[in-house]
């Protein structure tokens, strides 16, 4: 992957949160004074998924899957220990740190704030989210910590088939636990139509433009014409999901940084569990740092869709998923800087860990 494809964050994502704001608040306001309008784009549903969010949704994350280059998976055996790092915090530690840092709050810190019922819905947002490590924005986290961006595109493409195997068990698990009720068959249809299918569509059209065309046309060409699609469907989305909650919000606005508490302290943590294991591994700061962010950030659209497919787009669960897109930009700018100002901690080189070829 180049640079083009990993480049500084434009405007879009950089000031993510503020533009997740204002979503917040043209949603609400359309809920409020335009109630007809999600309404009607209520009544286009198939097998208890929303049509509208199903598109808004294949916006945002077929771009992502075009680029992420499958092929680099046959360089998995060269460089193994960043790649167990990533594999072991993300899928063995992060998802049930997530579920023990949202139970903790929402069931025993705000007992006397949120009502048990509601408290186990965001705990299901919380679980969602864990369970789905980052898929697109990693390219820029690791761009900005001057990342080994071969290596985190090995990350990221292993990270995506892993998902089509672990999310569901995982998820499932955790709901049970929480007490919270999902249907196999709705879960598994979710996966498919925002997981596989993107999945295979963004690597199909890659290796079709690439043979035609050639990488260098792929990656400097064709893919900047998706640039901004993914965060304008994403923001297109938000408002839509906002218009339906916005009865939630104007009861509970507290909830909004009550649910944003353990997904604040859950990212930095996992930050750190997979840095500083790094650090002890003596990987080297380009290989550390994307392992951290990968693990600390989420992929949050695959968390809102599966939300929404499965308890609807005005559930407290859609909800909680959308406060993790609100915490996510600046809490990972934040973490960027201290690795950025670390980078002392760790060795220049490390045999067995270098570039990716």
């Amino acid at each position: 992957m180049t640079e083009n494809t990993t480049a500084s964050m434009g405007i879009f994502q950089k000031y993510l949160t503020v533009w997740v704001a204002l979503c917040m608040v043209g949603g609400v306001l359309i809920g409020e004074f335009l109630p007809a309008i999600p309404q009607f784009l209520g009544k286009f549903e198939y097998a208890n998924v929303s049509i509208p969010i199903a598109i808004l949704i294949w916006i945002m994350i077929y771009p992502m899957m075009m680029k992420v280059d499958f092929q680099s998976i046959k360089d998995v055996g060269k460089n193994p220990k960043g790649l167990y790092l990533t594999w072991v915090v993300n899928w063995l530690i992060k998802p049930f740190t997530m579920f023990g840092f949202a139970a903790f709050f929402f069931y025993i810190v705000f007992d006397q704030l949120i009502p048990t019922d509601l408290a186990k819905e965001y705990l299901a947002g919380a679980v969602l989210l864990g369970a789905a490590p980052c898929t697109a924005m990693v390219f820029v986290w690791s761009y900005l910590t001057k990342g080994n961006a071969a290596y985190t595109v090995v990350q990221v493409a292993t990270n995506d088939l892993i998902i089509m195997i672990a999310f569901i068990p995982i998820v499932k698990f955790l709901l049970n636990i929480g007490d919270v009720t999902v249907p196999w068959d709705t879960l598994i249809l979710s996966v498919i139509l925002f997981v596989v299918i993107p999945l295979f569509g963004g690597v199909l059209t890659r290796m079709y433009v690439t043979k035609r065309k050639g990488l260098d046309y792929f990656e400097n060409e064709f893919l900047p014409k998706f640039d901004g699609v993914t965060t304008v469907g994403l923001l297109l989305m938000l408002i839509l999901l906002f218009s339906f909650q916005g009865d939630i919000i104007l009861q509970s606005p507290l909830h909004i940084l009550l649910i944003a508490i353990p997904l604040t302290i859950q990212t930095v943590f996992i930050f750190f569990i997979a840095y500083l294991s790094a650090k002890w591994m003596k990987l080297p700061h380009p290989i550390a740092a994307p392992a951290g962010m990968i693990g600390s950030s989420n992929f949050f659209e695959l968390a809102v869709a599966v939300a929404v497919s499965l308890f609807g787009m005005d559930s407290p669960v859609a909800l909680a998923t959308t406060v993790g897109v609100l915490t996510e930009v600046p809490l990972m700018l934040m973490l960027v800087k201290i690795a950025n100002n670390t980078r002392h901690w760790f060795p220049e080189s490390s045999k067995g860990e270098l570039a990716v070829s």
